[in-house]
């Protein structure tokens, strides 16, 4: 029977599993550039939409703005002249309104990436919930709305969030490493869940221009659900995550990452982060309960 030493079976070794490496790293890397291409012609496809509609509109305008003036000249008119002219206005303008573009989705389109789940979860800690309160009072959603919404908006829509909402720090602090963990978000209409430094937890007021916050707010406006991102504040243009949300922190990295566990979709990263003490779990759910897992 034939024996390969040890030394050149291990150097073989080696080369198999070298070579099932590179295959996977062939495979990200082709998913990748797919994911990259779609993203780049969806966002064309979108862009082009919203200039087309803006277009459409400042026609439209035009179109009004010239009724308008004519409307002036009508009135120094005699009687059944201003009449015929009137009714002719009438249906011109009825025209012009029939064809308004509707409101534009711009959300982008998310897609799986092959193992993302399966990476983070090498991380995953479990979170236990400190400082728990139930509140009709959650300063970091009011601020969200003022800077938000118009007062209008802010009167019509802030009495909803009147009802008890669900508040929680982690009682683990993380200084080094890299963590993951996920929270149920269920259908909660309003919540935020990241981190954020202890000095934020104790501020009574928890403004979101304060330093130290990196957190995912999902925000109902108008039967519409909308997600952003602080530090600084930006809207994050995709679909609003249902069921579990994953929270990945790489401390040494400076990045605190959202993926959406059902789909294994990333939602949104935070990169080069700056983190300069102890950071802290931070949950908040609105009028439907959330849990962490």
């Amino acid at each position: 029977m034939y024996s390969l030493p040890i030394q050149g079976y291990v150097n073989l070794r080696r080369k198999m599993i070298h070579a099932e490496y590179r295959k996977v790293h062939l495979l990200l890397y082709e998913e990748e550039q797919k994911y990259l291409e779609r993203l780049e012609k969806e966002s064309k496809e979108i862009f082009q939409q919203l200039q087309e509609s803006e277009n459409t509109m400042a026609l439209k305008g035009k179109l009004l703005r010239g009724m308008y003036e004519e409307l002036k000249e009508m009135c120094h008119k005699p009687d059944m002249e201003l009449l015929q002219h009137f009714t002719d206005l009438m249906k011109r303008s009825e025209l012009v309104q029939l064809h308004v573009p509707q409101p534009l989705n711009p959300d982008i389109s998310l897609w799986p990436i092959t193992g993302l789940i399966n990476r983070l979860t090498r991380f995953q800690v479990y979170i236990s919930l400190d400082h728990e309160i139930v509140t009709c009072h959650v300063p970091v959603f009011e601020d969200l709305r003022r800077v938000l919404f118009s007062g209008d908006h802010l009167d019509v829509d802030h009495n909803s969030t009147r009802s008890n909402s669900f508040l929680a720090w982690g009682a683990q602090t993380f200084i080094s490493g890299k963590y993951y963990w996920e929270v149920d978000v269920g259908h909660c209409w309003n919540w935020v869940i990241g981190l954020c430094n202890d000095s934020w937890t104790m501020r009574n007021d928890m403004l979101l221009s304060s330093k130290g916050i990196f957190l995912l707010f999902c925000v109902k406006e108008n039967n519409q659900y909308s997600l952003f991102t602080s530090s600084p504040l930006l809207p994050q243009y995709v679909e609003r995550p249902l069921g579990h949300v994953g929270v990945f922190l790489d401390y040494e990295l400076g990045v605190v990452s959202f993926v959406n566990v059902n789909n294994g979709t990333l939602i949104c990263s935070l990169l080069s982060c700056s983190f300069s003490s102890p950071l802290r779990p931070f949950l908040c759910c609105g009028p439907l309960g959330s849990r962490t897992v």
